[in-house]
């Protein structure tokens, strides 16, 4: 294997001989085997460390573990706690999402800091099939179904030439020690289920059901280096960027086929969420001045282009909602079902669902968390009430109030989510359309 290892790292021009490598170390198999391979190889390493500290002791034992072994072998090692739960909470991802983007950023600090030249990962041939699977489930493209990349950036892959038993093997025989992460066991986890009924029943009905899958991965692969080499060269002679801008020609927009793919292929650097896609092609043929915003961007209907800015620090955490928009998935998520009310609609009391007069609000609607000086008028009330003295009534804990997201509109607070809502913005008997928001439990 530890030719197979060489010749991988060779074929795929992943690194030179002399550069600094910083290898991502849970403790678990995969890691344990991939800085076996770099040691053995005399490659030039650092490990860094992540405890989630989602585990408890088990986390701590980790880190020991993993310490020790940077010790025992003269590596560099960097360790990092993380409050991986406040991260999710604050930010409104699952721990999954919240676990990744901590460990990515804080992968890249080291890198840049300490003078490595890549972050070493250690994925495998069937975290490649898992990933696919995943993907597939949820809807996806192209770049969804080819597989995890051997190089990203400043990422690298080496083990993605070996399946988890060909890893499994070379750590019986090499006495590689690793520490088992229990919650690979639990089939909670989306990837769990499919790794543990999903590929064995696909297995069942094809014996060579991974070979076969990752030739398919192989070629879509291929495929879309065919894709994103035309996603480039049209985008090249639609738009344009000026010094603090971007200008989407709407004509030569018009002309691609097709359109929805492209516009969203040209809008993903800015982060447009895909459903706004077909908000802005309506727009397309309609007066100047429609505005659309993601999260750290905003876009203007021009006459001739769409003209795309970044928000200020302020606008940042912001999040824009536009009419139409049945969900949203961030920073919480929410859907949104607009209904005509009848005499014998029924509004059931719950936490999680506002219902408010559709005709009384402005779009974009916007969602942002509360800060000093927000009030709201409580449904049921006259008067304004400070939302600093409704968490003191309400007995809300410091962690529940950062946690707290406002729906709004303008500056008039709709809906403390999760909470209550505004009574300027109530059902009532002049009341003829209702918009029902629909606040959904994390999976």
């Amino acid at each position: 294997m530890l030719t197979e290892f060489k010749n991988h790292i060779n074929r795929n021009s992943l690194f030179k001989p002399d550069d600094q490598i910083l290898l991502a170390v849970s403790g678990g198999i995969d890691s344990m085997v991939m800085c076996d391979l770099f040691l053995k190889a005399k490659f030039n390493i650092g490990i860094a460390h992540c405890n989630f500290q989602l585990r408890g002791e088990e986390s701590d034992g980790d880190e020991t573990f993993v310490k020790r072994f940077a010790t025992q072998n003269k590596i560099r090692i960097y360790t990092m706690k993380f409050d991986t739960e406040k991260h999710a909470g604050d930010h409104g991802i699952s721990i999954q999402m919240a676990a990744r983007e901590l460990r990515y950023d804080w992968f890249e600090k080291i890198r840049k800091s300490k003078g490595f030249k890549f972050v070493s990962l250690a994925h495998n041939l069937d975290d490649v099939i898992e990933t696919c699977l995943i993907n597939l489930s949820r809807g996806t493209g192209i770049r969804g179904l080819s597989g995890i990349h051997i190089i990203k950036g400043n990422v690298i892959r080496p083990l993605l030439f070996a399946g988890r038993e060909e890893i499994k093997k070379y750590s019986r025989e090499n006495h590689v020690q690793f520490r088992e992460d229990s919650s690979n066991l639990s089939v909670k986890y989306t990837r769990n289920r499919i790794r543990h009924h999903i590929i064995p029943e696909f297995t069942t009905i094809n014996p060579n059901f991974k070979s076969g899958i990752l030739s398919t991965i192989s070629n879509l692969s291929d495929v879309e280096k065919i894709y994103f080499n035309m996603i480039e060269r049209n985008r090249k002679e639609v738009v344009t960027e000026h010094k603090e801008q971007v200008a989407i020609n709407i004509q030569k927009l018009k002309s691609l086929e097709p359109l929805s793919t492209y516009l969203y292929e040209f809008l993903r650097p800015f982060n447009f969420p895909n459903q706004s896609v077909g908000d802005i092609i309506e727009s397309l043929d309609r007066i100047a001045g429609k505005q659309f915003y993601s999260s750290t961007h905003r876009l203007i209907k021009d006459r001739e282009n769409l003209i795309i800015t970044k928000l200020t620090d302020e606008e940042c955490g912001l999040y824009y909602i536009e009419d139409n928009v049945p969900r949203i998935s961030k920073p919480v998520e929410m859907s949104f079902k607009k209904t005509v009310r009848t005499e014998n609609i029924l509004f059931p009391a719950s936490g999680r669902i506002a219902w408010v007069d559709y005709d009384l609000l402005e779009f974009p609607l916007i969602l942002r968390k509360w800060k000093t000086g927000d009030y709201f008028q409580p449904l049921g009330m006259d008067n304004s009430k400070k939302l600093s003295d409704f968490f003191v009534d309400s007995k809300m804990s410091i962690h529940e109030k950062e946690n707290t997201w406002l729906l709004t509109c303008g500056k008039r607070i709709i809906w403390i989510v999760g909470r209550r809502i505004d009574d300027r913005f109530k059902i009532t008997d002049k009341t003829r359309t209702i918009l029902m928001i629909n606040l959904h439990q994390e999976k």
